[in-house]
């Protein structure tokens, strides 16, 4: 049996990072993440790493744009107003193609807001993470031990399709403590000849850049990306199902939502209505099949969120008319009970 760690989710993050062959750091702190920052200090030195507080989240982010140009995993964290910061550096990554992931652990706002756990950087990370027309692979676990599976996928995809890859946490999941098991599993090394990292093996002289000054090219370069979108958006959309076979009613959650909706879920079924749970692990792709496959059974759907409602946008869209969608959410940090979901559910099913 692999042996069990007792660990908060920002510190398994950082570790499980290290253990996919993550040798490079640059973040500032900012609450509820410091610690991924703070885990890395002690760890990075130890393994041959590079651990740097930036000066700020804009200096610490272009400082990812050029340690992913000379072809090496680097990581990079912060919550969301920080976040917001670096977004203008994100698309200049995305604009060299260069492959990067970032840890958001999100907390209340709009604003500074509140360092409670929030859900509320959903459109941001699925829709506008920086200017132009690109997206960024966007995972969100539900408990530490996935986090620590995700961090291994993440770098693995970042590199095989040349994208930022987004870890979406929030202030419960980076805080709380869970027994987790690191995966046996070897960091992939994956060949980078475009990597900016001296002349080896008498290769072209590489330069990393996001200028296109000729329209053409640019939308040249624009149009060929999106064709790998499409290849993510069928190879890596992901969602687990639970009780939606015979579902009535699907709830649809994500991340620490999704820990409460199960409980109310169980609960819905023991008072015999029959209620099920779709829960994305990609938000970008969002799993639309999955979606529309619920709907060939399911009568109604209802989104919680950690916010006013974003997601629902993705869910109807998802469903395009097959099934109707209400939303129940609570925003500013405070987290939804189970008991208050199972009151959504038992009005629907009225």
């Amino acid at each position: 049996m692999a042996e069990r760690f007792l660990m908060k989710g920002n510190e398994a993050l950082a570790e499980a990072a290290i253990m996919a062959g993550c040798r490079h750091y640059f973040g500032y702190p900012i609450t509820p993440q410091t610690e991924i920052a703070a885990y890395m200090a002690k760890r990075m030195p130890k393994v041959g790493g590079t651990f740097l507080q930036a000066e700020s989240e804009i200096a610490a982010i272009n400082m990812v744009l050029g340690a992913a140009s000379a072809g090496v995993r680097v990581l990079t964290s912060s919550s969301s107003p920080g976040i917001s910061l670096k977004t203008e550096g994100l698309s200049y990554i995305a604009g060299s193609d260069l492959p990067c992931v970032i840890i958001d652990v999100q907390r209340g706002g709009p604003g500074l807001g509140g360092i409670q756990p929030s859900q509320a950087d959903y459109w941001q990370a699925t829709r506008a993470l920086g200017h132009g027309d690109y997206f960024s692979l966007v995972y969100a676990p539900s408990s530490v031990q996935e986090m620590v599976n995700v961090v291994f996928d993440a770098f693995d995809n970042a590199d095989t399709y040349r994208i930022p890859v987004m870890i979406l946490s929030d202030g419960m999941l980076g805080q709380m403590m869970e027994p987790v098991c690191f995966p046996d599993r070897e960091a992939k090394v994956i060949d980078k000849p475009w990597a900016a990292c001296g002349h080896k093996n008498a290769r072209p002289h590489n330069i990393i850049n996001s200028l296109y000054l000729q329209p053409q090219e640019l939308e040249n370069t624009v149009v060929e990306r999106f064709k790998r979108y499409e290849i993510i958006k069928e190879k890596l959309a992901s969602a687990e199902n639970y009780l939606t076979e015979d579902a009535d009613i699907v709830v649809v959650a994500y991340g620490a939502s999704s820990r409460i909706v199960k409980s109310a879920v169980n609960a819905a079924r023991a008072k015999g209505i029959k209620a099920g749970m779709i829960r994305p692990i990609t938000l970008w792709p969002f799993p639309v099949n999955a979606i529309a496959d619920a709907a060939k059974t399911a009568k109604r759907f209802l989104c919680v969120e950690m916010s006013m409602g974003q997601m629902i946008d993705d869910v109807k869209l998802a469903l395009n008319g097959a099934a109707p969608v209400d939303f129940f959410g609570r925003t500013g940090g405070i987290i939804p009970s189970p008991a208050e979901v199972l009151e959504q559910i038992e009005k629907l099913a009225e």
